[in-house]
C-alpha cells in the first residue's frame, strides 16, 4: 500500500476534517482514505440516499431490509407542547 504526507494543510481544513472523522465514527486517517477512495472511484456518501447510508453503517449489526425513502411522504412534526 502507498503512502504520503500533506503538507501545509490549513487548521481550519484538520478541524473541519477531525469533526467529520468524528461523525462518521472514522479515525481522520480512515476519513483521508474514505473521501480519496470517493473522489477518485466516483462514488461519495453524499451521493448516496439515506436508506442506503443507514444499510452501510448498520451492515454488521445484520440490518438486511430495505429502508424506504421518505421523499414525497407527509409526516408529523414531533409534538412539544407535552
Amino acid at each position: 500500500m502507498a503512502q504520503f504526507t500533506v503538507r501545509n494543510l490549513e487548521d481550519d481544513v484538520r478541524d473541519r476534517l477531525r469533526e467529520l472523522a468524528r461523525r462518521n465514527g472514522r479515525s481522520m486517517e480512515e476519513e483521508v482514505r474514505a473521501i480519496l477512495r470517493g473522489a477518485v472511484m466516483g462514488r461519495t456518501a453524499a451521493r448516496l440516499r439515506l436508506g442506503s447510508r443507514l444499510v452501510e453503517r448498520f451492515a454488521e449489526l445484520g440490518l438486511d431490509e430495505e429502508i424506504p425513502e421518505l421523499r414525497g411522504q407527509l409526516t408529523e412534526p414531533p409534538r412539544l407542547d407535552r
